[in-house]
Order: C-alpha cells, then structure tokens, then sequence
C-alpha cells in the first residue's frame, strides 16, 4: 500500500513539472492559433473577458510588490499579453469583416457592448475616446516608463562594480556567510537584467498602440468597401455597422492595454522600501496636518468665489480640515504616551553599599554617542547588534575560540557620534559614525570625486568620505566600497578582535577547548594537560599562537605536537615553534592560498650571518644594527606590497622568535615565518631582499 502511494506521489509531482514545462509553449501555440483559426463569437467573447481580467490581474500584482524583483515575470507577462491582445485583435477583425453586415452582436456581447453601451452607440465620441486612449497609453505612460526603465537599467549598470564590492566587504568582514553573499550577488544581477528587459518589453506595448490605430483603420476602410461591394449596404449603414464595431474592438482591447502599461509604470517608478505603493502613498501624502490644513484654505476660499461650484468645494475644504484635525489629535496622543512612559519613577530611598556594587571589568566593551543608540536598540530595528554576533561567529569560526560576549552601553560623556571600543576596561579603539549615511571607502582606484566628509576607515585606516544617500550609486559608479554605519562599526570591531585576541584568551576559553577537543579524543587531552605542561603553559603557547595570526582551530595537532616535544622541554617559545612546524601546512595555505609559487621576502646571507651570531652572542641587537635592520625591512615590505604580494618574511628557523618580536613592535602586519614551516612540496621565490645591495 505504502508502495503504492509513493507511486501516485511520483506520478503527481511528475505531472505537475510536465504541466509547468509545457505551459509556455502551449499559450504560444494557442496565441499563434488565434491569428490563423476563425474563432466563434461566444470564444472571442471568452477570450476579451480573460484578457481584461489578466489586465487587472496584473495591475495589483504589481501595487502589492515591495520590490522589483518580487515581479520579476513582469517584462515576459507583459510580452505574453501584448501577444495576446494582437492576435484577438486578428481574430476579431477576421469576423467584424465577414460577418459585421449581420448586427451589432456578429462579433461577440462583448465587443457590441464596448461599442454601443460605453459610448452610446455614436461612432464620432467612440473614435474621440479610442483615439484618447491610445494617445494617453502610447504618448504618457508606455513613454514614460520606457524611459524610468532604460535610465533604471543604465544606473545599475554602472552601479553594479560598486555593489559587488559592498557584498565582498560584508563578506569579508564575517557580516554574512557564503550563501547570503552569493544571493546578494544574485540579486543584483537580477536588477539589472530587470530593469533591461522591462526597458526592451516596454517597445511591445509602444507598438501595440500603433497596431491598434492601423488595425482600426483597416478595419474601417474594409468594412466600408465590404458592406457596400459585398453585401449591398448603403454608405450610411455600413459607416454605422462596421464602425462602430470597429470602435468596440478597438476600445476592449486598449482599455486592456491601457491597463498593463500602467501596471509597467507602477512597477518601474516605485522606490524600493518595505511597503507596496498603496502604502507608500496614504504613508507620505496624509502624514503631515499642516499641508492638509493649507489645502483645506485653498478649497475654502475657492468655493466662496461667486459662479464655482461652491457646494463641491465646501464639501471637500470640511473633508481636509476633519482630516487634519484627526491626524492631528493622533500625533498629540502618541506624544503623551511617549512622555508618559518616559516620565521617570519616584526617586526609591537610597540603600547601603553592598558587593552588588562592585563592578567587575568586562572583557569586551562598547560604549556609543547618544546619536549611535538607534543602531543598538531593538525597538529601532538597530541592525549593529546582529551584526556583532555575526563578526563573533565568524571569529570564532576562523580563530578557533569564542570571543566574549560584547557589552553595549550609551557614554553622554562621548561625541554624539563617537563610539569607543574597550577591551579589559581599555579603549583600543575609536572612531566616528554617521547613522542615516554611508562611508565611501577609496581602495586606491576611483575614477570620480564625491562630496563629503573626509574621513579615514576606522579598520584599515583607508582614506573615505561620509556622504548622503543620493550619493552612495555615483560613489558606486566611481568605484568607492561604500558601506553603512554599522557594517563601519562591525569591521572596526572584528579588526581589533583580530589583533588583540591573544589578550582574549583567558584559561576558561582554553579549559572550554580542551572539554570540546575531549569529547572526541579524551586520552589526548589527559596525556598533555595536566600530566606533560600545565594549563597556564598551555595558555601561554596559544596566545603566542594568536599574537602572529595563527589560528588554533587545529588542536589536536598542536596537542599532539606538545605530547610529542614535552619531554624535551617545556619552555613555551620552544614549544611554540615546533607547534608552528606542525601547523606549516596551515599557516602557508593562510598567505598562499594558490598552488603556484610562494614570493616572499629573504635576508641577505651576510646580515643573516650577523644575526646569528649576535643571537649566538645573547641575542641582543647594536642599536646601529636594530635600526638598520628596521630601516630596510620597512623598504623591503613596500616593494613587497607595491607588487601585490603578501607581506611574508622567510628566516632560518633559529632567527625567526628573534625577528618576529623585534620586527613585529613596528611592522604589525608583518609575517615572519621559519624556513622549516614552509612545505616540502612548495617552492620558494624570493621577490624582496631585507639587506641587499641597491
């Protein structure tokens, strides 16, 4: 039985692909046949009234959405409709022409109806109103849209280098993950193909309206000569007959068509927000009681003028006013809520000090400026709180540990828009945001200039400018990487997590690690800690780990690393190193991530010989030698990145503790790395020489 459900499952959700694949190429099929089949009255009244309800259809569809890309079948439908109307157009006129001679009601109930009852049976006001409509939906509308579509398509165009960087930098950044991030890209491409093909769809309905002035011509002059050659009729009668029906075919497909075009209008002209148009309008237009109230002045004084329509006037100058007095008392009613729920308690007694008052340091702190308290708050739809679990998933995802947890508080003390980072009760950062606005962040090759407030990235200390919304697409176009205010605050945040998470480390993260890393290998957990090394020795190999970027998430190589060097020693910068042999691999694949060659930066052989020996000697560097070897070091690394390399040091194993500690107080970004962490299977080249001859 079971068997046999699972089959019928099958079998529907076969057929329903079947019916979804074939449902395009059957309405072409059947439009096509519409154009070469005679179709009876009845059908082509079937067909007119569906015509006219997929119109309407249509139109709401596209009120409702909030965005383009909610519709995004718009540009097909619209090619499909137009199609359809064409070929109805063909149909009818193949029986107005042959049969028009027999009544009114030859061609279909609707058609009569469109042509008699909508404007009374008189042919000259059917011929105005056809002719007004096809102007309005041909000179108005499908004109105006084409052209809100074709500009849309330009500026996304060129908007799009600068959007996908925005997502690179999001993506970078640990805001979002690799699916968001490729949907986002997704999303844009989308817009533009949007905004082209309603740009080129917008042409059908152009030359629809043409159409249906030729079609309506032809129509005329042939039911002319049809009736008085063919059928006998006077020139009177067949004028009148086939005119009018003419006209009914023309109306019950522009009304039709009329309608669609602005469906187009609509969708292409609104402002992508969280509302539909609807919305949007009875949002913006009734919001304010002061317009509501100057309009309702104007009609006023409007109907007392002698010889207007006084009555009319009045009426609406009463509607306003009420309008605004409602709005009114309603804005007035929320402000007493509000101070009501913001009038502060009564003052309790003050109690005794207590060790509830103690206030132990947080790990993490950030204190903001009270125009940065929307960007934290809940009930203002802050998205920065969002964004630092994501920057905390992230980190810990890359890292190997989870960094603590972020303590948010409001400081009065700070600038409006200051926000400051503490790490352990220290500030380690600060910085300036704007809410409402965008930092235009120059990456070193932008083709325009944006106006502003120049500023520097708060993270990479790149050159950037604070600019409006109305600016952020031309920044784009320029090849700005423009952000909003709290991704500026999440990557500072995730930067300084980055650099100072050795100092994050405390021994419950690293007890944390050992109980994860024990579920799965106990014995291993138990043979180091506390049997080889001590907790606090472990900790201190860790956080020389973190303090040269070297991820952790590796630990059971590094536990089996220690289990195997511990009884050797126990010093943690010996044990350190040979953990970094273990996790070469690792480290390598961290600054090449290419399978090519590794260009890196070397010592001179001779001023290598010299730090060996000065190591030999108790490893204390002259000052001529430190500066020296600071001095060319730094020209080094410029080469080194003006080539577009990574900014890597290759040492003798013995040198590297010594250059890396030394090196690394001035040239943060710097990586010094052993020669025995290097692969076996990758190759060196050395781009760059610290201490070689010009």
């Amino acid at each position: 039985m079971r068997a046999l459900t699972d089959y019928l499952g099958r079998r529907d959700w076969m057929s329903d692909v079947r019916m979804k694949l074939l449902a395009g190429p059957v309405l072409i099929i059947m439009i096509l046949a519409m154009m070469i089949l005679p179709l009876a009255p009845f059908l082509l009244d079937m067909l007119f009234t569906f015509n006219i309800a997929m119109a309407v259809m249509v139109l709401l569809v596209s009120m409702f959405t909030q965005k383009p890309l909610d519709f995004a079948a718009f540009p097909a439908v619209l090619l499909f409709t137009t199609l359809l109307r064409l070929s109805l157009n063909v149909a009818s006129t193949r029986v107005v022409l042959m049969e028009g001679h027999q009544g009114g009601d030859a061609a279909g109930k609707v058609i009569e109806a469109f042509g008699t009852f909508l404007v009374g049976g008189n042919f000259a006001v059917g011929l105005v109103v056809f002719m007004i409509l096809v102007i309005i939906n041909f000179m108005v509308i499908t004109k105006g849209a084409g052209r809100i579509a074709e500009v849309g398509a330009r500026f996304m165009l060129d908007a799009m280098p600068g959007k996908q960087m925005a997502i690179d930098a999001d993506l970078n950044a640990g805001l979002i993950g690799e699916e968001e991030a490729r949907q986002r890209r997704s999303d844009v491409a989308q817009e533009a193909d949007f905004y082209g093909s309603m740009d080129g769809a917008s042409k059908f309905v152009r030359g629809d309206a043409v159409a249906g002035l030729v079609i309506m011509i032809v129509n005329v002059i042939g039911g002319l000569l049809i009736g008085m050659l063919q059928h006998d009729l006077s020139f009177s009668d067949a004028a009148r007959t086939y005119t009018l029906l003419t006209i009914g075919d023309g109306l019950v497909a522009q009304i039709p068509a009329l309608v669609i075009s602005t469906a187009a209008g609509v969708t292409v002209s609104r402002v992508t927000t969280d509302q539909d148009v609807g919305q949007q309008m009875l949002s913006q237009l009734f919001v304010n009681p002061q317009v509501l109230v100057l309009a309702a002045a104007v009609m006023g004084l409007l109907g007392l003028v002698p010889g207007m329509p006084n009555f009319v006037f009045l009426t609406f100058t009463v509607l306003l006013g009420g309008l605004a007095w409602f709005i009114m008392r309603r804005q007035e009613r929320k402000l007493v809520e509000t101070a009501q729920q913001a009038e502060p308690p009564p003052a309790p007694e003050a109690p005794e000090a207590s060790w509830d008052d103690v206030q132990l340091v947080d790990t993490l702190g950030l204190e903001v400026g009270h125009r940065l308290i929307p960007l934290v708050d809940h009930r203002q739809e802050g998205e920065l709180l969002s964004r630092i679990k994501s920057v905390r998933k992230k980190f810990a995802q890359e890292v190997g540990f989870l960094p603590p947890v972020v303590h948010i508080r409001d400081n009065l003390e700070l600038g409006p828009n200051n926000y400051s980072i503490s790490l352990k009760g220290v500030e380690v950062g600060q910085a300036e945001a704007y809410p409402g606005k965008w930092l235009a962040i120059d990456p070193g090759q932008v083709s325009g200039h944006v106006d502003g407030t120049p500023t520097e990235d708060p993270a990479f200390g790149l050159p950037a400018v604070w600019i409006d919304s109305s600016q952020r697409e031309h920044a784009q176009v320029y090849g700005y990487t423009v952000v909003d205010a709290s991704t500026v605050v999440a990557t500072h945040l995730n930067h300084l997590l980055h650099r100072y998470a050795s100092e994050m480390l405390g021994r419950s993260e690293v007890q944390q690690l050992l109980d994860k890393l024990g579920e799965d290998h106990k014995s291993l957990v138990e043979e180091v800690v506390p049997k080889a090394i001590s907790l606090t020795v472990l900790q201190r190999i860790l956080q020389n780990l973190l303090d040269e970027d070297v991820s952790i998430r590796d630990m059971r190589t590094i536990l089996d690393t220690l289990a195997e060097y511990t009884s050797q020693t126990t010093d943690p910068n010996e044990l350190t190193a040979q953990v970094r042999i273990a996790l070469g691999r690792a480290i390598t694949q961290q600054w090449f991530p290419a399978s090519g060659e590794l260009h890196v930066m070397g010592l001179d052989a001779q001023l290598e010989q010299v730090l060996m020996q000065a190591m030999n000697n108790g490893g204390a560097l002259e000052p001529g030698l430190a500066e020296n070897l600071m001095s060319q070091t730094e020209t080094a690394l410029e080469s080194q990145e003006n080539a577009g390399e990574p900014p890597v040091l290759v040492v003798q194993h013995a040198l590297r503790p010594l250059l890396s500690r030394f090196l690394r107080r001035r040239l943060r970004h710097l990586v010094v790395m052993s020669q025995a962490e290097i692969p076996d299977d990758r190759t060196l080249r050395v781009t760059s020489l610290v201490g070689g001859r010009e």
